[in-house]
């Protein structure tokens, strides 16, 4: 005789850069939790999640052991994002957990990673209950058909609200003014910015990139694609000079062939660049006035007295964000939305020849992340700094004149123009 299993139950929390998370999913994981999903009281919970992955990567590499990767060749650090979620759910649901929680799962992930990450959580979601929190609407797995929202650190009942079509986002026009100009012009005037001729790169063992060619030149808008693990970080480490890969190859950094005498500093004062990974772990005690007055002097936080000049360039930025107001605000009080603005201010300040913005809508709920979409076309369209926009997910708004892709191939990823 057969029994019928009984359907489980599945949440989805919308979140947006307000919302007390990290204490929300302490207290789930303790067993604390609100009337809404008291169904799950005293069973025991896993956490699909950055955070698990951080610990775990800091944990094998301190020990020098593999934890979750026993069946692999690879360490967990050297693995794409996709293959640490896939490797990550499989250690959790060993585990045997009554109740999983999705921290923002598809962050980071390419659109196939993403799709094959959802086919097995809806594998999992026939004997387990799934909690998905998430920050962008289009992320939400179909089966979580009870819809919460933590409005800061309550949770409440709402309706889901359809996504923004791409008319609207193109009609979205949240800035008052112009961007603002440098009071000190750039240098550098020569029309191409980068230039990638033949360009490989492989560490012992494997292959990353394959004849690459890419030319970058003054005011063209870029978006960087492809897969997780397709090299997409090594391409840029060459463009700002950090790999040492670059020596000996036709790479041309700002009008000088990579290993002819330049400086990391010749290069670097040509490029203006955020990662969500720069302020991650940001402790310093500056305002948000400062953070962007920092860009002037190539510090992440003021340590030197700003002149009047400085001090004006900077409030015409943060009048133009409409975060004027919060000129006075510790950055680490901050949302994580505003923080991002903020940063990219400090990036853009002395318009560089290039900006480049690697994963910069990671995190962010649909709000902010249309919010900054719209300040970053705003630079591309009204300055002549060429943008570099690196990013897995498919941004809604986003007007990049051109896309280059990195596909995985058996001697290295190769490049394409779309």
């Amino acid at each position: 005789m057969k029994f019928a299993m009984t359907p489980k139950t599945h949440w989805a929390i919308f979140t947006d850069n307000n919302s007390k998370k990290e204490q929300f999913i302490k207290n789930l994981m303790k067993g604390k939790f609100p009337d809404a999903l008291s169904s799950l009281s005293n069973k025991e919970g896993a956490l699909f999640s950055k955070i698990t992955l951080e610990a775990l990567v800091n944990e094998e590499e301190r020990h020098d052991i593999k934890i979750i990767t026993k069946n692999t060749s690879q360490r967990l650090s050297t693995m794409s994002s996709g293959e640490q979620k896939k490797v990550l759910l499989r250690y959790l649901l060993q585990l045997q957990p009554d109740f999983l929680i999705l921290d923002n799962p598809f962050d980071n992930l390419d659109v196939e990673s993403q799709q094959d990450l959802k086919k097995s959580l809806q594998k999992v979601g026939n004997s387990t209950s799934i909690i998905q929190l998430l920050s962008r609407k289009s992320d939400l797995l179909p089966f979580c058909t009870n819809h919460l929202i933590l409005e800061k650190s309550e949770l409440k009942e709402v309706e889901l609200v359809k996504e923004n079509s791409e008319e609207e986002y193109n009609h979205f026009t949240p800035f008052n003014g112009q961007i603002p100009l440098p009071y000190t012009p750039t240098d550098f005037h020569d029309p191409i910015l980068i230039q990638c001729k033949g360009v490989s790169v492989e560490y012992p063992g494997k292959k990353v990139l394959h004849n690459i060619n890419w030319t970058i030149k003054a005011g063209e808008f870029w978006q960087l694609k492809g897969r997780n693990g397709s090299g997409k970080s090594t391409l840029l480490s060459m463009i700002t000079g950090d790999n040492h890969k670059g020596y000996n190859q036709e790479l041309y950094l700002f009008g000088k062939r990579k290993g002819s005498g330049e400086s990391v500093w010749d290069i670097k004062k040509n490029i203006g660049y955020y990662s969500p990974t720069m302020t991650e772990n940001f402790s310093g005690l500056h305002t948000a006035f400062n953070m962007v007055i920092s860009g002037l002097n190539d510090s992440i936080g003021l340590y030197l007295r700003a002149t009047e000049n400085q001090k004006a360039l900077a409030k015409k930025w943060l009048l133009l964000l409409a975060m004027w107001h919060l000129r006075d605000i510790n950055f680490a009080e901050l949302t994580t939305g505003q923080q991002r603005m903020i940063m990219t201010a400090r990036a853009m300040i002395k318009h560089p020849p290039l900006l480049i913005l690697d994963e910069p809508t990671a995190g962010l709920d649909d709000e902010s992340a249309t919010l900054f979409i719209s300040l970053v076309n705003k630079i591309a369209n009204e300055t002549s700094t060429a943008v570099v926009f690196v990013s897995h997910r498919i941004e809604p708004g986003l007007q990049p004149q051109y896309s280059y892709e990195l596909s995985p191939g058996p001697n290295g990823s190769v490049g394409k123009i779309l």
